[in-house]
C-alpha cells in the first residue's frame, strides 16, 4: 500500500505540472485586459506602468515559472515564518492578485471558512440522507418509499440548483412575513458572530437555504448511486449463501451487500469533496455567500489571472488527492484488491 501511494504521488507531479500549464495557456488566450476597470482618464504611461508594476511586460514563460516558483517555493516559506517566527520569506514576492493588490492565498484564507460552513455542510448533510435512502430503497424496491425515493431524486438531480434557490427565496424569504418565525434570510451575513442563543438561530436560518440546496442536489446523485449498487449486490449468489447458512438480515445486508455495494459509491463522495473547498459557485451567488465559488466567479470577471489560476490549480490538486484517497478505500473495502 505505501508503495501504491507513494508512486501514485509521484506521478502526480507531471500530471499537476500539465494540468498548471493548460490553465495559464487558457488564460492567457482569453480575452480581456486586467486594467480594463481602470479609469480611462489615468494617462497612457501611468497605465503601462501599472502594467508592469502586474508583472504583465514580462515573457508569457517567465511569469509562468515565477508563478510556479512563488506557488511552490515562496508561499510555503511564508507560512512557515508564521508557524515557526522565522524570516526565511523576508522581501519575496508572493503570488498577487490583479484586482486586490494583495496576496492570493490571504483571500482565499478569508474565504474559506464561509465554504466549508455552507457548502460543507450542505454536502456532508446530503450524503448522510443519500446512503441510507439508497439502501432502503434497494432492500424494498418498489415499495412506496422507493418509489417517493425515486421521485424526489429525480427532481432535485434534474432541477438546476439555481431554480431551486430562486424557488425558497421567494417562498421563504418573500411570500413569508419577516415577523414570522418561518421567514429565511435571502442573503448570507459573512460578517454575522454567534455569541448567544439568538444569534446561533439566526446563523441557522441564515444557513437552512443554501444548505438544503447543496444537500437536495448531492443527496439525489448519491442516492440513485447507492440504490443501483444495492440492487446489483443483492442478486449474487454470496448474498444466497450468507441467507442459506442463516445469517439474519441485518448482517447480511449491513455487513455483506452493504460493503459491496460501497465500492462505487466511495468514487461518487470523494470526487465530490473537492466541491467543498472550491465552492459550489452558483448556490453561493444566488445566496451571496461569500466564499471561494464566488470570489472564482468574480476573479474570471474581473481578468484577475493569478486568483483564477491558483484557485483553479487548488481544485486539480484535491482532484488528483481525492482520487488517490478513493483507490486506497478500494483496497479497505475489498479485500481482493492488492496493491502491492
Amino acid at each position: 500500500m505505501l508503495t501504491f501511494t507513494i508512486r501514485r504521488l509521484l506521478m502526480a507531479i507531471p500530471t499537476l505540472l500539465f494540468i498548471s500549464l493548460v490553465i495559464f495557456l487558457l488564460l492567457e488566450l482569453a480575452p480581456g485586459d486586467p486594467l480594463a476597470d481602470m479609469p480611462l482618464t489615468i494617462p497612457p504611461d501611468v497605465r503601462e506602468k501599472i502594467r508592469l508594476s502586474l508583472g504583465l511586460g514580462q515573457p508569457m514563460h517567465v511569469r509562468y515559472g515565477l508563478w510556479l516558483y512563488n506557488l511552490f517555493v515562496t508561499e510555503p516559506q511564508y507560512w512557515f515564518d508564521a508557524l515557526f517566527n522565522t524570516n526565511f520569506a523576508e522581501g519575496s514576492q508572493r503570488v498577487i492578485s490583479f484586482q486586490t493588490r494583495g496576496p492570493v492565498f490571504d483571500t482565499i484564507a478569508e474565504r474559506i471558512p464561509q465554504t466549508l460552513m455552507v457548502v460543507g455542510m450542505g454536502y456532508l448533510v446530503g450524503t448522510l440522507v443519500a446512503l441510507p435512502i439508497g439502501i432502503i430503497s434497494a432492500y424494498r424496491q418498489y415499495s412506496w418509499f422507493d418509489q417517493v425515493g425515486t421521485f424526489v431524486s429525480m427532481v432535485g438531480f434534474s432541477v438546476p440548483v439555481f431554480v431551486t434557490g430562486v424557488m425558497l427565496i421567494v417562498i421563504f424569504s418573500v411570500m413569508i412575513p419577516n415577523d414570522s418565525m418561518f421567514w429565511l434570510p435571502s442573503i448570507y451575513d459573512t460578517t454575522h458572530k454567534v455569541t448567544d442563543w439568538n444569534s446561533f438561530v439566526f446563523q441557522v436560518k441564515q444557513m437552512a437555504m443554501p444548505v438544503f440546496v447543496l444537500a437536495l442536489y448531492n443527496a439525489a446523485q448519491i442516492s440513485r448511486y447507492m440504490r443501483a449498487s444495492m440492487l446489483d449486490n443483492l442478486t449474487q449468489d454470496y448474498v444466497r449463501t450468507a441467507r442459506a447458512k442463516g445469517l439474519s438480515e441485518k448482517v447480511v445486508l449491513l455487513k455483506h451487500v452493504l460493503r459491496n455495494s460501497m465500492i462505487p459509491v466511495v468514487t461518487v463522495i470523494a470526487l465530490g469533496v473537492p466541491s467543498v473547498f472550491t465552492g459550489a459557485i452558483i448556490t453561493e451567488n444566488v445566496f451571496k455567500v461569500n466564499g471561494l465559488g464566488q470570489q472564482l466567479l468574480l476573479s474570471i470577471q474581473g481578468n484577475d489571472a493569478p486568483m483564477v489560476l491558483t484557485i483553479s490549480f487548488i481544485f486539480a490538486i484535491l482532484i488528483v488527492f481525492f482520487n488517490l484517497v478513493a483507490d486506497i478505500l478500494y483496497g479497505v473495502l475489498d479485500p481482493r484488491i492488492r496493491y502491492d
